[in-house]
């Protein structure tokens, strides 16, 4: 997608991963994101919008095409695949992540959207290719992102997931004191290979150790530790442990907000919406939700990015709107 290799998890269908990798952009940004997927496997092309909110809609019929990768080149690139779970260079996205939570409007699902292009593959199938010496894997379709035209020039900055992804992704592990570069260079060296990897499971227990090592030394509120803990929280979010990681993320805007820093407690606000906007229970996410807004509008009402940019949290408000009728509904089954 743009340059990006997109992966489909054990058992995941790839346009679920595509799907899944658009709303996470989308959701990152605050903007619609429009796409058009080329696929080889049933020679279409077909254009999608996804929201803000991360809800999806097909925009237009499916238009056939002629398949554009030889079985050859096919081979070539199945050859080496990159490892599941591998970190990409961010562009507004933050790595794999859990399902995100899919808008209670059932014409804007983005099982809608999956259904479409699967429609199309059963009424049109695509040609039966000629035969070769030996079955190429099929490719993974291909995105072409075309982001919706912005409402200001300014680029904004990279805060929460996207800050903490682009320094698991540098050459060297950022530290932000002489004693944290002392203390911490080896061990978070090591716990971004393993994220890099996609060893998930041991880069979360390297980054726990890590903290726990950390606090001993330089005490629980140094501002090395405070960085780490931003990491251990993104780890978590890889992990498919939202709740866990919506909690750190939030810890640790409260902290920075008693310590009067806006830009980094905001960060974390941005972290811990992104983790809470991945849980599936409703009644657990009114329960994150209540303490997530309640937050946030503090900030709001304080000078900083987040009284500058509110629209993040009219999009958390109206997702506590559909939570609140999922839950309605799933206690009247």
């Amino acid at each position: 997608m743009g340059g990006t290799a997109v992966v489909a998890a054990p058992g995941e269908e790839i346009q679920q991963a595509v799907l899944n990798h658009l709303q996470r952009l989308a959701i990152s940004l605050g903007a619609p994101i429009r796409a058009t997927i080329h696929d080889d496997r049933t020679g279409c092309m077909v254009p999608l919008e996804v929201l803000a909110d991360g809800s999806s809609r097909v925009t237009g019929d499916p238009v056939r095409v002629a398949p554009r990768v030889a079985p050859a080149e096919a081979k070539v690139r199945a050859a080496a695949p990159g490892p599941l779970g591998t970190v990409q260079a961010p562009t507004g996205q933050f790595g794999p992540a859990p399902v995100m939570d899919s808008p209670s409007t059932p014409a804007a699902a983005p099982a809608a959207v999956d259904a479409r292009p699967a429609a199309v593959a059963v009424s049109e199938p695509a040609p039966v290719p000629a035969r070769t010496p030996e079955p190429a894997p099929e490719p993974a379709p291909e995105v072409i992102p075309e982001p919706a035209p912005a409402t200001t020039s300014a680029p904004t900055p990279a805060r929460g997931f996207d800050a903490v992804a682009e320094e698991v992704l540098g050459d060297e592990p950022v530290t932000e004191t002489a004693e944290g570069a002392e203390l911490l260079t080896g061990p978070m060296t090591r716990i971004n290979e393993a994220v890099r990897d996609g060893r998930i499971e041991a880069a979360a227990e390297l980054a726990d150790r890590t903290v726990v090592e950390a606090s001993g030394v330089l005490g629980p509120s140094h501002p090395e530790v405070l960085h780490l803990r931003e990491l251990t929280s993104y780890i978590a979010y890889l992990a498919g442990e939202p709740v866990r990681s919506f909690r750190l993320s939030l810890d640790l805007a409260r902290l920075r907000r008693q310590a009067r820093d806006a830009e980094a407690a905001y960060g974390n606000v941005q972290s811990a919406a992104t983790a809470w906007r991945a849980v599936r229970d409703p009644e657990e996410g009114l329960r994150l939700g209540r303490d997530l807004i309640d937050l946030w509008t503090d900030l709001t009402a304080e000078p900083g990015p987040a009284a500058e940019d509110l629209r993040p949290l009219e999009s958390a408000r109206a997702r506590m709107v559909r939570l609140t009728d999922r839950a309605a509904r799933a206690a009247q089954v």
